[in-house]
């Protein structure tokens, strides 16, 4: 049985590390966003109103602070601290909070906290695990393009391409620009037949048709080895076509 989506709520009172953390619920399954309270004394009477699974808590908050909001509170939801001050990193643990993110927050490090969330109805799982599920015949994975959640399939995927702090994913038939830095994209994909041969690009490995010490042909079109790559991608290619 699968597990029933974790409710979340988030106290903080910068708007835009708010809506950094909204665009990054709504791309995980198994988080559901139930509000946004940017102060602590707002939280604490939407957590008397709603079921609450999950509290993502900013540490420097108006009105009450977020570790002594945590310390008043009977019953804790799980809670990942937010914080631009490496200095609470211990109080913080001490208190139980599951992780601490550090502004501004990456994508990849985000998975990481919310893993370790704990879900009642099944095990832990990875969180791509969750997006792609293992049992799949073809592998897949749902990115957020403008609000809407849309299914790539990993095998469709040729190249990835870094548009600073968006992706732009090329498969056969169209561009899809995702919000996320390359680097997170790299691993998003990890283990799924991806290389990184550049700091702006990512080839699916079973979509290369040729390729030298200096580029990699993918789709009719050629993409440079970054300087600093090329002595892994050359590990990477040799144990790729050995194994084919």
């Amino acid at each position: 049985m699968d597990s029933v989506p974790l409710k979340c709520l988030i106290i903080e009172d910068e708007p835009l590390a708010a809506e950094v953390l909204t665009d990054y619920i709504g791309q995980v399954a198994f988080l559901e966003l139930q509000g946004h309270c940017s102060d602590a004394i707002f939280a604490l009477e939407q957590l008397h109103q709603t079921p609450i699974d999950v509290i993502f808590l900013d540490i420097h908050l108006p009105k009450l602070k977020g570790l002594d909001f945590l310390r008043s509170l009977q019953q804790r939801p799980q809670t990942i601290l937010t914080t631009a001050y490496h200095e609470y990193a211990l109080d913080g643990f001490e208190e139980g909070v599951v992780d601490y993110l550090m502004k501004p927050i990456a994508f990849s490090l985000f998975l990481k906290a919310v893993n370790k969330l704990e879900r009642a109805t099944t095990p832990a799982v990875k969180v791509l695990d969750q997006l792609s599920p293992p049992s799949a015949e073809r592998p897949f994975r749902f990115f957020n393009v403008n609000k809407n959640m849309v299914r790539v399939y990993y095998d469709e995927i040729q190249v990835v391409e870094s548009l600073k702090d968006y992706s732009q994913i090329v498969t056969g038939e169209e561009k899809i620009v995702t919000r996320g830095q390359i680097g997170e994209m790299e691993a998003l994909l990890e283990g799924q037949g991806f290389m990184r041969i550049h700091r702006s690009y990512i080839v699916n490995l079973d979509h290369i048709k040729a390729f030298s010490a200096n580029d990699i042909t993918v789709a009719g079109r050629q993409f440079p080895i970054g300087r600093s790559y090329k002595a892994a991608v050359a590990n990477a290619l040799a144990a790729y076509f050995k194994q084919s």
